[in-house]
């Protein structure tokens, strides 16, 4: 239990080191008159950048799910039950929010096979909202069969990150040809996501990551390579092109006080919005919501709609009695929002990424192994760490000052489970 749960004391120490780097708390917009810095131009100069209030009263949120893993990628394809033809589509691992669109555009092709004029979708996750609208696009009727709406769902608690190749499949069981699947998955939805830029509540975003490290990049590159006991697949080479480069900064550049630091930019989903405008899309195209759970293969012969596109997600080893799935645990500590902080930023195995919603901090230390085939979705056990008071100090990083959590701290012990 205790190491498949959350270490919320490592994990706000270490946060608190990273939003205690010293950073000047001002606005986030290009510093007038910043001096020049060597190797840098004056367009690549870091903004001056607000710090994150990482406190541990303002920890108002732990939550805990199950992402659906299968070694040979994502299940997208047909089945034929009774007079019922189910397109499956499901099993994206850590990437369903940033594959979405494309695999929901493969599933719709092979449901329009039939030329239907209404057609059911099973689950209203990121999978099944996206292949949902995708089918409405195709003109077609659609009603959504599931427990729960979106904000209810395991979709809901992920990390909101443009992450198309995390935990997607095992190199080996994929095979040589999955690359390209993957490929047409990643460019289609990354296409439909700048549909959705610059719209109200801002539902998708392009922000700065900082990668710091006192070692080398290479080796935390090695480091984790020798982690992944499994072989995990990595694509990210194949899209290169349609995504921003990374970029060394040198000395000075930023308030982080670490010798090395790496800045990207990427995309990231604010899912709460992004959640709001998906399904006012849905409904607004005259989409349809039935509140059902389904315990048998054979219910979906049931319905009205002779098309179905099944998208449970981690609920088919269930149901569909798909042992192929894999769950890969994920719990995430949630900081109450700071819209002027707007950026992320990783130290050590901790990840802290803001968002609309919420400030997301996640301790990933494990690598992608972290979690995998862990199934329980319990609450964090409240435990006498839970109750007790921290002391001690909380800014390991060389060169920072000195901090402590002083009583009284009593840490949120619940967590949302999805």
């Amino acid at each position: 239990m205790a190491e498949r749960d959350l270490n919320r004391r490592r994990l706000l120490q270490t946060s608190l080191a990273l939003g205690g780097l010293g950073l000047a708390g001002c606005a986030t917009g290009p510093r007038a008159g910043a001096p020049r810095i060597a190797g840098l131009s004056a367009q690549d100069i870091p903004p001056t950048l607000a710090p994150v209030r990482a406190h541990p009263d303002r920890l108002f949120d732990i939550t805990v799910c199950l992402r659906p893993f299968r070694a040979k990628g994502p299940r997208i394809e047909a089945e034929q039950i009774g007079d019922t033809l189910v397109v499956h589509n499901y099993g994206h691992g850590g990437s369903g929010w940033s594959l979405s669109w494309g695999s929901a555009n493969m599933a719709m092709q092979l449901a329009l096979g039939n030329s239907p004029a209404e057609i059911a979708v099973i689950g209203c996750g990121a999978i099944g909202l996206t292949s949902a609208i995708m089918a409405q696009r195709a003109g077609t009727k659609v009603t959504i069969y599931a427990r729960d709406l979106l904000p209810q769902t395991r979709s809901a608690r992920a990390t909101g990150s443009w992450t198309p190749d995390s935990r997607i499949a095992l190199k080996e069981p994929a095979g040589p040809n999955f690359g390209a699947v993957w490929e047409q998955m990643a460019r289609f939805s990354f296409k439909t996501y700048r549909q959705y830029l610059g719209l109200p509540g801002t539902p998708v975003e392009f922000t700065d990551r900082y990668s710091l490290s006192d070692e080398p990049v290479e080796q935390l590159r090695e480091e984790a390579e020798k982690l992944d006991t499994l072989g995990f697949a990595t694509y990210m080479d194949r899209i290169r092109d349609i995504t921003p480069k990374s970029q060394d900064l040198p000395a000075g550049a930023t308030p982080f006080p670490t010798k090395y630091v790496r800045r990207s930019q990427n995309m990231q989903f604010n899912i709460a919005g992004y959640a709001h405008t998906l399904m006012t899309d849905f409904f607004s195209a005259g989409g349809k919501f039935v509140r059902k759970q389904f315990r048998s293969p054979n219910e979906l012969t049931q319905l009205k709609e002779k098309v179905v596109i099944n998208c449970p997600g981690y609920a088919a080893r269930d149901w569909w009695k798909d042992e192929s799935l894999v769950p890969v645990r994920g719990q995430i500590a949630w900081l109450i929002p700071q819209p002027e902080v707007n950026y992320g930023f990783n130290y050590k195995n901790i990840s802290i990424l803001s968002r609309r919603d919420g400030i997301v901090v996640q301790d990933l230390n494990g690598g992608d192994m972290r979690g995998y085939n862990v199934w329980r979705t319990g609450r964090p056990r409240r435990s006498r760490q839970c109750g007790q008071h921290h002391r001690g100090n909380v800014f390991p990083l060389p060169g920072l000052r000195m901090g402590r959590f002083e009583p009284p701290f009593r840490p949120p012990c619940g967590a949302s489970i999805c």
